[in-house]
């Protein structure tokens, strides 16, 4: 490819590969917050000799939680990509290449796991061995699903007392519907747990207490290991012979199958989401991460196992593109992040070619072409300059100037636009101020940026008070990205107190609404005159346009207008400010003037009709509502359902947790759950813990409705 532009497909004279595209794994490790991803992934780069230490995450010396603000509250805020290479547990593999991005887990920042499962092939799903599936689990299985993304389960602190394997597994079934199958099970529980029996082998491998758990040893098995061994063995054999015809024959007929075929057979069911592998250890305890390296070897797939990336080619039509590196060049951009040494890093995944430093890449979306600047590697946020990258790369580049999360890049002559991330829409707002003129310019700078490098941030200035507002997906994310500006931009800014995300809807079809603008000035005047039918649309259906002009009563050039104008009606609203949503608007008539027909004259014709038929349509409001989990114990449960019911909670139900706790789930306004946090502590002694994440939208009751609009407070 020229270095001006070209096809970004093969090079002549470039390169080879290092490692064949057979063995790659792109994987992301995903859980419930404080289940112990970040402590895995230290002890992934201890063994696959990328850390010469462990990083801790109480410590605050993880190095994938970068951060300052990570590691002062030991939880990871934004995902951070590595790669290590593993030629399994005892050395005798080829080396392959494992690329991680290690996610959050609080539900704030769900975007970033999001986006990391949209460029992924495969993820490690991690479970607390006491708690289980817990909430955020569940969040981030959907996600996965939604993808279609194969998983593997880890069951982590399994050293822990109350620790159940098969009470997991028993979870993952009843609340995630899925299949897991048991390719190893503990060797004793809780303080008891030494290690893992491997169920092909059907011998016990015991991790050393020297040595930060470099070193194992087998153990045989007897009596009752020896007869569960068995037991769990033949469940993994009866899931493996299930993947074809002919090894269910095989099985059937009493022949064995070799460990080969049985391996085989369950990577090839969890590459197509049929099951999940299971596996077991305690990576605090630097016990079974091996195993589990194994395991991603095994059985997630390798990017030429996935089926070809299918996007839109410049004609409209679907254009396949296979994970090779003939093929040509397809990225895409999942995430923007702004480093203080390097500048703007655009995070992207190459689907199918290569691409070498200085060469010229489109942005289908945006239509422009890019010279591709400074290619890194990273490691959190370390980084390694290299040359090029190939089909299966996670890279990141430097100098591109007009891409925003989602985009594509691609081979300028074959341009493709692959499918977008979809974000969730901010449910939480505040109004934030900078304390002096000297911060003014630079927190709308540091707003900019950290809008860019998070699409489920957003920032407005409201019309009436002129204060900026930003939003966001609950308190702790706007209270990081506050703490950011003043860290990182050095911009110290007063925030208001948090603030709803109501929406606004209609509750019945306007069959007819007519606005007019027309104005008289002197020269040319403005008309515009539209007639609009308004109808409700599911919960989640968007917003639909439909134009019903027969014979030129709008010329057809103005017809944008009149659409545009209701799109802008729309994210003012017609009731309190706060966007209508869920609306079909149908274009029935209007008229034209032959010199004062203007664009401007129909947008505005167009929020006439629309806000006039909103009013005839019953317009409303609507509240976010959330999905809210608590675990408390037993003796506490009363005063916390009665508390839920007095915040209008509709509790969902109840489930016993180990250790004699009950965990409660209830639908709950947001606006009910501000300071929550605070009073759930008052009510048990601080022995419960909630979480909470975006459910739906829903009706806000009438009552409250008027007291909003009344300008007093709802709670």
């Amino acid at each position: 490819m020229a270095k001006s532009a070209g096809p970004a497909g093969a090079h002549a004279g470039s390169a080879a590969r290092e490692t064949p595209i057979e063995r790659y794994r792109n994987i992301g490790i995903s859980a419930h917050i404080d289940a112990g991803k970040t402590t895995l992934t230290e002890r992934v780069l201890f063994y696959a000799g990328i850390s010469h230490r462990m990083g801790e995450v109480d410590q605050g010396s993880a190095a994938m939680d970068w951060m300052e603000q990570e590691q002062e509250r030991g939880i990871t805020i934004t995902a951070a990509a590595t790669t290590c290479y593993w030629k399994g547990m005892r050395g005798d593999r080829p080396p392959h290449r494992i690329n991680i991005i290690d996610t959050p887990g609080h539900v704030d920042f769900t975007v970033e796991v999001e986006r990391s499962l949209r460029v992924l092939d495969g993820a490690c799903m991690l479970y607390d061995a006491v708690s289980g599936v817990q909430p955020q689990s569940e969040t981030v299985w959907r996600q996965a699903a939604r993808y279609k993304v194969p998983r593997i389960a880890f069951v982590n602190k399994m050293d822990r007392t109350g620790a159940d394997f098969f009470r997991v597994r028993q979870q993952i079934i009843d609340r995630l519907k899925g299949m897991p199958v048991p390719v190893q099970i503990p060797l004793g529980e809780g303080a008891a747990f030494r290690g893992v029996i491997d169920l092909f082998s059907l011998r016990a491998i015991v991790w050393d207490e020297a040595g930060q758990g470099a070193q194992f040893h087998d153990e045989a098995l007897a009596g009752g290991d020896m007869e569960r061994a068995l037991q769990w063995r033949a469940a993994m054999v009866e899931a493996a012979a299930e993947a074809d015809d002919n090894l269910l024959q095989k099985y059937l007929d009493g022949v064995a199958l070799s460990d080969d075929e049985i391996r085989a057979s369950l990577r090839r069911r969890t590459i197509a989401g049929e099951i999940v592998p299971m596996l077991c250890g305690s990576a605090f305890r630097n016990r079974g991460v091996q195993p589990l390296l194994d395991a991603v070897l095994d059985y997630l797939p390798a990017p030429s196992d996935m089926p070809p990336v299918s996007g839109l080619d410049n004609t409209g039509e679907q254009s396949p593109r296979q994970a090779r590196d003939d093929q040509p060049f397809a990225a895409l951009a999942f995430k923007i992040m702004t480093d203080p040494f390097a500048g703007q890093l655009v995070f992207f995944r190459v689907y199918s070619g290569r691409l070498r430093t200085g060469d010229t890449v489109q942005n289908s979306l945006h239509g422009k072409r890019e010279r591709m600047g400074r290619l890194l590697q990273m490691h959190a946020n370390h980084r390694t300059e290299i040359s090029e990258v190939h089909a299966g790369d996670i890279a990141a580049a430097v100098g591109l100037k007009s891409v925003s999360t989602g985009d594509t890049l691609c081979d300028p002559m074959h341009p493709l636009t692959l499918e977008q991330i979809r974000f969730p829409e901010p449910v939480i707002a505040q109004a934030v101020e900078p304390r002096t003129q000297a911060d003014h310019d630079r927190m709308a700078h540091a707003l900019e940026r950290l809008a860019q490098e998070d699409p489920s941030f957003h920032v407005r200035i409201d019309p009436e008070s002129g204060q900026t507002l930003i939003s966001g997906m609950g308190e702790l994310h706007l209270e990081i990205l506050v703490e950011r500006m003043r860290r990182e931009f050095g911009v110290d800014a007063s925030v208001g107190a948090p603030q709803v995300a109501y929406r606004e809807s209609i509750g019945s079809i306007c069959e007819e609404s007519e606005g007019k603008f027309i104005r008289q000035s002197g020269g040319h005047g403005q008309y515009g005159h539209v007639v609009l039918k308004l109808e409700p649309m599911p919960a989640g259906g968007g917003f639909q346009f439909v134009n019903e002009i027969r014979g030129g009563a709008i010329p057809h050039e103005f017809i944008p207008a009149v659409e545009k104008g209701v799109r802008d009606a729309m994210a003012a609203g017609v009731l309190a400010g706060y966007p209508l949503v869920d609306l079909k608007a149908t274009l029935l008539s209007g008229s034209y003037h032959d010199v004062d027909a203007s664009e401007n004259a129909y947008r505005m014709a167009a929020a006439i009709a629309l806000r006039e038929g909103c009013r005839k349509a019953g317009a409303y409001l609507l509240e976010p509502v959330m999905a809210v989990a608590v675990d408390a114990p037993e003796e506490h449960t009363g005063d916390v359902l009665g508390d839920l019911s007095s915040r209008r909670g509709q509790v969902r139900g109840m489930e016993e947790v180990a250790g004699g706790g009950r965990l409660l789930r209830a639908d709950v306004p947001l606006a009910e759950m501000f300071g929550y946090a605070t009073t759930l502590r008052s009510l048990t002694q601080g022995r419960a813990t909630f979480s909470m994440e975006f459910l739906r939208y829903a009706r806000l009751p009438a009552s409250l409705a008027q007291a909003m609009l009344a300008g007093r407070s709802i709670r």
